[in-house]
């Protein structure tokens, strides 16, 4: 993904936002400060490193279009992380083959010659993938926005248009299901 050199965060609030398209130089501000959220957020949703770009696109199409839909009841920043968290369920729905890994992303692939420490960080984040995804969409969104983006609850909740006491029930739900999923690994481990 490319990304733009640009001076300064954008200062987003309802007062200075107008109905209108933001203009060129602000959206493209606001595509540099939150891309990498972005594409954070819909890797950690389950979005394959091949549909990464495509569906980070997507999601800021979504933020033009819908701009004039932003009220400022929240940040900026939790306002796209829920189109993006929204993009990345819709298109895990429309995904054909669940358990498919890119070549990219396999063991003795094209990352076969990376250092120890890569290869280590890579086979890390597959296992985090591969826990998120035995979450049902609910509890993974929950999870990834407050654990992972380290969003407050009340952002998470506004993002996911849940109750606050729905999220943190997803959370306790997700925390549980990750340590019985992590233990269950460590005993598989431990018994080779």
């Amino acid at each position: 993904m490319e990304f733009l050199e640009l001076a300064g965060p954008v200062a987003v609030t309802r007062t200075a936002r107008t109905t209108q398209a933001p203009s060129t130089h602000a959206f493209a501000q606001l595509f540099c400060e939150h891309s990498a959220t972005v594409v954070r957020v819909l890797r950690r949703m389950g979005v394959a490193e091949a549909d990464l770009e495509d569906l980070a696109q997507e999601v800021f199409v979504v933020v033009y279009r819908r701009w004039a839909d932003f009220r400022g009841d929240s940040s900026i920043k939790t306002w796209i992380c829920g189109i993006a968290a929204r993009k990345a369920m819709g298109h895990r729905r429309r995904r054909s083959v669940r358990d498919e890994i890119p070549a990219g992303d396999r063991p003795g692939g094209p990352n076969a010659g990376q250092s120890d420490r890569a290869f280590e960080q890579l086979e890390q984040r597959q296992v985090l993938g591969a826990l998120l995804e035995r979450l049902d969409p609910d509890k993974r969104e929950v999870f990834v926005l407050y654990e992972l983006e380290e969003m407050t609850m009340k952002e998470v909740a506004a993002t996911v248009e849940a109750p606050l006491h729905t999220c943190y029930s997803r959370l306790h739900a997700a925390r549980d299901l990750m340590r019985q999923h992590m233990n269950r690994l460590a005993a598989q481990e431990s018994s080779l």
